[in-house]
């Protein structure tokens, strides 16, 4: 019979003492103990195949080490994925599970889900939206450590992260402008949410900064899917002058967008620049060209979300943050400078 592993075996061989062990494997905090130390204990845990019992450190911490991610609608979006990818490769590297649930946006199922949740002894709560909006932290949920994730709230004493976007419309608008393009158009969604006012934001700082006073009449607002940038790409390229690039709300709109410039003849890069927003990849990458656009930090959101929250479970005090992560530029084929032919 195969000898069981325990922690005196991982002791005795890193050197050092159990309680150590126990205290590197388990995350301790406040445990003065050398990275070189810690790095050694690790190694010597997965060269043994050792993994510490967590239903014993569960009940020895009073914690289920069980997280869940309450949304309205995420767990059925595919482009939204990376957000759950995040929030589950944080967890896992802490040994922690998450769960997740979908209300579906009604309000009735997600008070049941949380009340069920809670009666299984869930640590803490990732309440997650499908977009950046600010929100109410459900009544459920006022007893229970809670982090924002794809949202953010009024009350600084709760914690969220949520994309910078007057950091991500300026990233477009100058990628445009390091190109050459002087008259930039911008097709927004029209709907009032952070993201309309903040890529708002961000492309009016660009132009400014770059000497250039924003002009009115290159901004329109349609509803934000492909009929909605095919509306207002038409308008925009019988506009006179017409503008030589155009920065789009979304990729769904920009995609709306391609169809208008093929019907007024127009050739994307060659005639018109395009940069999209959110790097949906099966729109970005299946358009011809490829779509220049602004990727959403989602991944980075669900992990910042889950580190946060085990942090404030393991220490209350810890201090609340509420996050803007940046959101880059993802370029393919869509920009040229204007009047220029693409390379390759």
């Amino acid at each position: 019979m195969t000898k069981r592993i325990s922690i005196r075996d991982v002791a005795l061989r890193a050197g050092v003492s159990v309680t150590t062990v126990s205290h590197v494997l388990n995350d301790t905090p406040g445990k003065r103990i050398s990275d070189e130390t810690r790095a050694r204990v690790r190694q010597v845990a997965d060269e043994l195949s050792y993994r510490p019992n967590s239903v014993a450190r569960s009940l020895r911490l009073q914690r289920s080490q069980i997280l869940a991610l309450v949304s309205d609608e995420i767990a059925t979006t595919p482009h939204a994925g990376q957000i759950i990818l995040g929030a589950q490769e944080a967890a896992s590297k802490r040994g922690w599970l998450l769960m997740l649930v979908n209300s579906g946006g009604d309000r009735e199922t997600e008070r049941a889900e949380i009340r069920a949740l809670q009666q299984r002894q869930v640590d803490g709560f990732l309440y997650a939206t499908m977009y950046h909006q600010v929100v109410e932290v459900p009544a459920e949920l006022a007893d229970s450590p809670v982090t924002l994730l794809d949202a953010r709230s009024d009350d600084p004493r709760i914690p969220s992260a949520a994309p910078d976007e007057v950091q991500g419309g300026q990233a477009a608008t100058q990628l445009l402008l390091d190109r050459g393009h002087r008259r930039i158009g911008l097709i927004n969604n029209f709907h009032d949410i952070p993201a309309t006012e903040g890529r708002l934001e961000g492309y009016h700082r660009a132009l400014r900064q770059a000497g250039i006073q924003p002009d009115d009449g290159l901004v329109m607002r349609e509803r934000s899917d492909a009929v909605g940038g095919y509306r207002a790409g038409l308008a925009m390229l019988d506009h006179y002058p017409r503008p030589t690039a155009i920065f789009c709300f979304n990729d769904r709109m920009a995609m709306g967008l391609y169809q208008a410039a093929a019907e007024r003849g127009l050739r994307i890069p060659e005639d018109l620049s395009v940069v999209g927003f959110d790097n949906q990849e099966l729109i970005a990458d299946g358009l011809r060209p490829g779509l220049t656009t602004v990727a959403l930090p989602h991944y980075e959101m669900g992990a910042w979300a889950v580190e946060t929250l085990i942090r404030r479970i393991e220490d209350p005090g810890t201090p609340s943050e509420q996050v803007l992560l940046r959101c880059p530029v993802i370029e393919r084929g869509s920009v040229t400078p204007p009047g220029a032919r693409p390379s390759g």
